[in-house]
């Protein structure tokens, strides 16, 4: 049982912090210490943290690996890397960028070809491909086993690991006559760079076994030969570029980053142009889901037909557009490439109408979720004048269980072709969307909506949605316009659902409108609303 003097001393110490807690905060320093922000550096993007040291490890000079290490910003590195891209581009002009194309085409070959339990472009040979490119030529020997020495190796029988020679005639800033061995000594499919010739010898510590010509001559001995190997002493047979100093020189060339950044210097493509001949059009991106993992990326590209020339051809008037489109990664890897050729026709009575109105390309590809940049080129055949888009977007991750919906087109026309074949480049599911890009329509023209929602859910009773879905037209933030969808004859129900409507306007006035899809399920609860935004013009304007 406690006593009266065995308590005084935790009531003192509660008194002692009452009275330090009880000390007035100074205005405007009222949050606690757990209350404050922390400064916590941000973490880059796993892509961009992997680019400078994995996946372009091989071709970046250490300046540029220490420049873009300092980078403090996503940003940052994105411009830094489009720039690393451009300044190794050989021919600028064009589209294409050849260097790029052949570093990505040389990793993915590696990849394929000499993984072994560690990716291709990790390995020996695949570091080597990729920097210098295809050999000449290649000596393989994939089971080892017996072999006859070649005269510069000594003559003689022996027995060999795996290995492979490779010849190259000349490599640029290393030399000519370049013959590089690997050998697989593990048996397990990594080929290593081989420092001498003797490392692909499976008797070389073997006494007695595998001897050259003059070790069965007494002339050398096999120690002297492995010493020789490492720089001490000679042997009669070697040949100059087999010393080891010169095989060491060449690996140390090897290993040197390849320079291949374009000089400007005496280039004129600092100097600006003025295009003339310029060709405008319109790009834009949609998003539907495929899968967890996989956005159908619908892209479509539209020309106004009054800025294309139409000639003659076989008694029609004929525009022709050439289309060149190239996906990238936020990391500038290829993901996608298209190219097209496309036409518009009209009649020579239906000309002065078909000047007025718009031709529109599409172009679906299935990509991850991420962030991507479209380059795409358009050009008029018969004019010669062409257009470049440079067009960011980013792919949306769809969850499962949250509804969600697909991108909101905005359609010039809407087809349903159901009992038809539902293909072609502007057919999404059974319906061909044919976007308007621009958002502008004529007044009394109907305004087609287009989207997919996803992860609905179903009234067991009916078999039908059970979801709540409005679309609502608001002019200044004012609602004009409410129309609901009947589910009554819907089939083929399911988590996805497939919404079209006309919008009709004809009692609607000139200017700027919103609409927005207001879908609600009432299993779930949750709610959506996506919004897009139209403009309507007179006939004359």
């Amino acid at each position: 049982m406690l006593n009266q003097h065995t308590l005084k001393v935790p009531l003192i110490s509660l008194l002692v912090l009452i009275t330090a807690f009880s000390i007035p905060v100074p205005q405007g320093l009222s949050q606690t210490p757990d209350e404050k922000p922390r400064r916590i550096k941000k973490e880059p993007n796993r892509v961009f943290k992997d680019w400078a040291r994995k996946e372009v490890a091989l071709i970046i000079t250490p300046d540029e690996l220490k420049a873009y290490e300092k980078l403090a910003t996503d940003e940052e590195r994105e411009q830094f890397i489009i720039h690393f891209w451009e300044i190794r581009d050989p021919s600028p002009d064009t589209e294409e960028n050849e260097y790029k194309d052949e570093f990505y085409e040389r990793t993915r070959y590696a990849d394929e070809r000499f993984s072994s339990g560690k990716p291709g472009r990790l390995t020996d040979r695949g570091r080597i491909y990729i920097k210098f490119g295809k050999p000449d030529g290649i000596e393989s020997y994939p089971a080892g086993g017996p072999y006859q020495r070649l005269p510069h190796e000594g003559g003689g029988s022996t027995t060999t690991y795996p290995f492979e020679r490779w010849f190259y005639r000349y490599i640029e800033n290393v030399g000519s006559d370049i013959e590089i061995e690997f050998v697989d000594p593990t048996g397990t499919g990594e080929y290593r760079i081989a420092r001498n010739l003797n490392e692909k010898d499976a008797l070389l510590h073997v006494p007695g076994a595998g001897p050259t010509l003059a070790e069965e001559l007494g002339l050398n001995t096999k120690a002297e030969r492995v010493a020789a190997a490492f720089g001490f002493g000679s042997v009669n047979h070697q040949r100059y570029k087999d010393s080891p100093f010169e095989v060491l020189g060449l690996h140390n060339e090897l290993d040197k980053v390849a320079d291949g950044r374009r000089n400007y210097f005496g280039s004129t493509t600092d100097r600006p142009t003025i295009d003339d001949n310029f060709l405008n059009f319109e790009v834009q991106t949609h998003f539907f889901r495929q899968s967890d993992n996989q956005v159908l990326t619908a892209i479509t590209i539209q020309a106004a037909n009054k800025d294309l020339v139409f000639a003659s051809s076989g008694g029609v008037l004929m525009a022709r557009l050439n289309i060149a489109g190239r996906i990238f990664t936020i990391a500038q890897r290829p993901a996608g490439k298209f190219e097209d050729s496309v036409a518009a026709t009209a009649l020579p009575t239906e000309l002065v109408d078909a000047r007025q109105r718009l031709s529109a390309y599409g172009k679906a590809v299935v990509l991850p979720p991420g962030r991507y940049r479209l380059d795409v080129m358009v050009r008029d055949v018969e004019s010669g004048a062409m257009g470049i888009r440079n067009h960011g977007f980013e792919v949306p991750r769809y969850k499962d269980g949250q509804l969600a919906t697909s991108s909101i087109v905005l359609a010039a026309k809407l087809e349903d072709l159901a009992g038809r074949v539902a293909a072609g480049p502007l057919v999404i599911g059974k319906t061909k969307v044919v976007p308007n890009l621009t958002g502008d329509y004529v007044l009394g023209q109907p305004v087609g909506v287009y989207l997919q929602a996803y992860n609905v859910g179903i009234d067991q009773t009916t078999l039908k949605p059970a979801v709540e879905v409005s679309y609502v037209v608001s002019n200044g933030g004012k609602e004009i316009s409410v129309e609901r969808e009947d589910w009554r004859a819907a089939a083929d129900p399911g988590p996805r659902l497939t919404l079209t409507r006309l919008i009709d306007t004809g009692s609607f006035e000139p200017g700027e409108y919103e609409i927005t899809i207001r879908i609600r399920d009432q299993v779930s609860g949750q709610t959506h609303s996506p919004a897009a935004k139209f403009r309507l013009v007179r006939a004359n304007d």
